[in-house]
């Protein structure tokens, strides 16, 4: 059970209300930071993690003394509450300053990325240039009859050589579909100021309309041992302060009765179930699980809603390589070779040297999977054995340097948005403003919206200050934006401001392609 006491007198952070009992669903950024900020309005919460890992998908897994992230997390921010909870949490001598790069790997050869135009010269070559150029200029004269979806509006712009060279595999590595599948007007928001196309257009045709584009970020804060240590910390601060978590524990059920929740029973691995009273109820959890644990059950209108919303799922093959066998100093590289599955590849000595061990390296292998399919079903050491043989075709590194691999597995690791998704949102939504209005989603999954890890703090922190001073924030109005998240042109965010931009968008796919993919790849219930 949660406890609450009186909170010092503080124009800060005003004075707590009747707040009850709070329950958080979730160990992951969002979970976290509303425990960490309850706690400074004097309340303490029960926070309920499924997992035996804190930090959701921003952990840091451990294996054999090896730490790699899932996907990488760069400590990047437009939003200043944020970044200065990042330091209010960790001391900043545990913060690494690290250079931003990242390079797309094509035909055995490194791009730039950005591009640049000497670069992308001497690696596509005078002839493969000239052929770029003559798909280009023909696509200006006979482009695509159809330029609603993606992958017609994309070679209207750059020719069919460019779009299959830098746009075409990757794409449909991570989402899973045929870009032919995805909109058009989701490409023209994400091109519009990163165009690697553009980039070489200008490259090839140095004198014809150039234009400068905007430039990545070129370094980021790192925590040294990794972003689960963020997350670790976090944890162990909200303990030492009345909180308590429980891991592996997944919530089944959470009452409701006169319009609102009430309690929040979850079971442990060994099927023994704990309840706990509920005055307010913080949830990361995936926005489907959690209307469909409202005990009594939602209508079947609802229920339906919550069984339509699906996810893009995510796992990372970590290969240990001795140090020199990894020459490169990205921090990832892209993978545009459609003869692997692979689609991206972490380079976690370039993160950060506490990641790794003296004289060797770890390789994350990232892929883009649906739970269920036969990747996600492979065994760990036939995914480390396809690791090593994708590595070795693409030329990296020799499968007999491969000292050690491990696999982990992340689901639900991106919302999958179709043309339903933001009708089926709206209904679960309207179903908690109506019956359980202290049930409060937030981050990722809880809202169903593909942010970055600051996004989900701060629609936490937000979140804490609605419930603890009124303060009325939109939650929701915490969204995408429209420019590219990491862009140097772009100036901080704060609530003074507008609570908008701080998270990243995603394509609308159209859900009879994305079940014909799944249906092919074997997924249970496709």
């Amino acid at each position: 059970m949660s406890e609450q006491s009186t909170a010092p007198d503080s124009t800060e952070h005003g004075t707590p209300g009747d707040v009850g009992d709070v329950v958080v669903i979730g160990a992951g950024p969002a979970g976290l930071t509303a425990a960490y900020q309850f706690h400074k309005y004097g309340v303490s919460s029960t926070i309920l993690e499924s997992d035996q890992v804190v930090g959701g998908i921003s952990r840091t897994a451990e294996r054999d003394g090896w730490r790699f992230d899932i996907g990488g997390h760069r400590f990047f921010t437009k939003v200043t509450e944020v970044e200065d909870l990042w330091h209010e949490i960790l001391p900043d001598e545990d913060f690494l300053l690290r250079p931003r790069k990242s390079r797309i790997f094509y035909d055995g050869k490194f791009f730039d990325y950005p591009l640049k135009a000497s670069n992308a010269l001497k690696n596509l070559g005078p002839v493969e240039a000239v052929r770029c150029v003559a798909s280009y200029a023909w696509a200006r004269i006979r482009p695509p009859k159809d330029q609603t979806n993606y992958e017609g509006w994309l070679v209207a712009r750059f020719g069919w050589r460019l779009y299959r060279t830098f746009f075409k595999t990757y794409t449909e590595k991570v989402w899973g579909v045929p870009v032919s599948s995805m909109p058009a007007d989701w490409a023209a928001q994400r091109i519009k100021e990163l165009s690697l196309g553009k980039a070489i257009v200008n490259a090839l045709l140095p004198k014809r309309n150039q234009k400068d584009i905007a430039s990545l970020i070129e370094e980021f804060q790192y925590p040294k041992y990794g972003p689960g240590m963020m997350w670790e910390v976090c944890r162990d601060k909200v303990e030492a302060q009345g909180s308590t978590v429980h891991m592996g524990q997944r919530v089944t059920r959470i009452r409701h009765a006169d319009g609102l929740a009430t309690e929040v029973t979850a079971v442990d691995a060994d099927g023994n179930e704990t309840t706990h009273p509920a005055g307010h109820v913080i949830s990361s959890m995936p926005i489907s699980q959690l209307l469909q644990a409202m005990d009594p059950p939602v209508p079947d209108e609802v229920r339906q809603a919550a069984d339509d919303l699906s996810f893009r799922d995510f796992l990372t093959v970590a290969l240990v390589v001795p140090g020199d066998d990894v020459p490169w100093s990205d921090n990832w590289i892209y993978v545009h070779d459609p003869a692997v599955e692979v689609g991206r590849i972490q380079n976690f000595g370039s993160w950060s040297p506490y990641l790794v061990k003296e004289g060797r390296n770890v390789l994350g292998l990232e892929y883009f999977v649906f739970e269920g399919d036969r990747m996600w079903t492979s065994a760990d050491e036939d995914l480390v054995e396809q690791g090593k043989r994708e590595l070795a075709a693409l030329d990296l590194v020799e499968p007999s340097r491969v000292e050690g691999g491990y696999v982990v597995r992340m689901p639900k690791a991106y919302p999958t948005y179709d043309e339903h998704y933001q009708a089926n949102v709206g209904v679960l939504r309207r179903w908690l403003e109506r019956h359980a209005p202290n049930v409060h989603p937030v981050g990722r999954n809880g809202m169903f919206r593909y942010n970055n890890q600051d996004h989900s703090m701060f629609t936490a922190m937000l979140t804490v200050e609605n419930i603890t001073t009124g303060a009325g924030h939109d939650i929701w109005e915490v969204n995408v934006e429209e420019e590219y998240h990491e862009t140097l042109s772009e100036t901080s965010t704060s609530r003074s401001s507008s609570p908008k931009g701080t998270g990243r968008d995603a394509p609308v796919i159209a859900r009879a392609d994305t079940d014909k993919v799944r249906a092919e790849r074997g997924v249970p219930g496709a």
